[in-house]
């Protein structure tokens, strides 16, 4: 596996350069390790409901970059007191989707530097029981992305300012705050060192442990990347997108992730869905969004509807009996 740093800070452009070298590898590519870090923004999971999940006022007073990235779990803010990693690897045809084998060796790194790290949770890296990275992950038949940030530095008065504050998470965490759940990696490193040095140390450790050779971006890479920036990371319907007209309304923390159901229902058809959330799918969510689109709203209507329809294969760690009474009320 080779390592590239990316000096851009643009995060449009490097989920956009991301995606590129996704949709570009390979069988015969070794894998790639991707270093880079954006400047002041919040990084939306592809299910999520921006405007639940955004203090727009907060962004859009302080300049703060809203942008979507193509990939599950929770809104995030960056800016550059974290550095963002990403494994792209091409896998096995029937190998299962798995968050360790990707976190070990970041693990590792921490490790390396003296700061006793731990995986936990379904996608995050902990020192002292406080959070120093969360991690996502998509796959398109081969290929693999993994995807995550470190916390070095961060600004956390103004991630507590730019993400909407969602109770129900806190709640079921049994915690106060954004701030109470996540700690800088400075914190853990050598008193007296700054920033940047705490930045620099990090940023080698990983590469040592994730990569055998660096490498560079080819201009022809960076070309087609920022035109990709350009028509769809830049714009407001992948960022924002309109939210659906509903009629009801169902939301649930489950143990796997939040999941929000709008739907659209007429004569008792329901005629419009809309599925958001910080879980991680399996599949394509629209297609689930089109299966209950036509179908009785009632609650035994649906039930029966249902039974052919193995809900829960859309979302990572979902059990279908909890999923089957989330969407029929019963």
């Amino acid at each position: 596996m080779y390592a590239l740093r990316i000096e851009s800070t643009d995060p449009a452009f490097n989920l956009a350069l991301e995606e590129t070298l996704f949709d570009t590898l390979s069988p015969e590519n070794p894998g790639m390790f991707l270093i880079w870090r954006n400047a002041p923004s919040v990084i939306i999971g592809c299910h999520q409901n921006t405007a639940e999940e955004v203090n727009e006022p907060y962004c859009r007073e302080h300049g703060i970059n809203v942008v979507r990235r193509p990939t599950g779990g929770g809104a995030v803010y960056h800016d550059l007191g974290n550095v963002n990693f990403s494994f792209l690897v091409w896998v096995e045809k029937n190998r299962l989707s798995g968050f360790e084998e990707f976190m070990r060796p970041m693990v590792a790194a921490l490790r390396d530097l003296g700061v006793d790290a731990a995986y936990t949770s379904r996608n995050d890296i902990t020192v002292n029981g406080r959070k120093v990275a969360g991690t996502a992950q998509r796959r398109s038949g081969q290929r693999m992305l993994h995807h995550g940030c470190l916390l070095v530095d961060v600004d956390t008065s103004v991630l507590t300012g730019a993400l909407a504050v969602d109770p129900e998470k806190f709640q079921s965490k049994g915690v106060a705050s954004h701030r109470a759940r996540v700690a800088n990696l400075r914190e853990f490193l050598p008193a007296g060192l700054s920033g940047d040095e705490c930045m620099n140390m990090v940023i080698e450790a990983m590469t040592r442990r994730c990569a055998d050779e660096e490498r560079t971006l080819s201009p022809k890479l960076r070309e087609k990347a920022e035109a990709l920036a350009a028509s769809r990371y830049r714009s407001w319907e992948w960022n924002w997108g309109q939210s659906p007209r509903f009629t009801e309304k169902r939301r649930h923390r489950f143990s796997w992730g939040r999941l929000e159901c709008l739907l659209e229902v007429r004569g008792g058809v329901i005629s419009g869905c809309r599925l958001f959330g910080d879980f991680f799918a399996l599949r394509d969510i629209r297609e689930l969004e089109q299966a209950l689109t036509g179908l009785r709203s009632d609650s035994a209507s649906l039930a029966a509807s249902l039974e052919s329809i193995p809900v829960e294969s859309w979302f990572s760690g979902a059990e279908r009996e909890e999923l089957l009474h989330f969407f029929c009320g019963t």
